[in-house]
């Protein structure tokens, strides 16, 4: 819980810093909400539950610029995080770059190129 906390902060993520408690729910714009449970959370109520790679879903985040994302990207990775593929112009105009998170999720960094 304290990676996954610290890494969503390193975003710009407002996750309390509660690394103690098994289930974290922070409110983001237009009523999506980021949730994060204890390993022992989700099997209290769904004992058969095992861990997986998480290449199941991926989470995109806007930057106001192609510099924005070299420099988030660069803070994640330098922390210690995983960067997945650096930074690149993308064909589809849109600066680019793909890191996970401690569960092995995908999120992406994108700005207009």
């Amino acid at each position: 819980m304290a990676k996954s906390i610290r890494f969503y902060r390193l975003l710009g993520v407002d996750v309390p810093e509660t690394p103690e408690e098994g289930h974290v729910d922070v409110p983001l714009p237009n009523g999506v909400r980021l949730m994060l449970d204890k390993e022992e959370v989700i099997t209290s109520f769904l004992p058969e539950w095992t861990r997986a790679t998480g290449n199941q879903m991926s989470i995109a985040f806007e930057c106001e610029s192609a510099a924005e994302v070299d420099e988030v990207y660069a803070r994640v990775v330098a922390a210690g995080f995983h960067g997945e593929k650096e930074p690149w112009d993308a064909f589809w105009g849109q600066r680019y770059a793909q890191l996970q998170d401690p569960d092995g999720v995908g999120v992406d960094l994108y700005a207009a190129l």
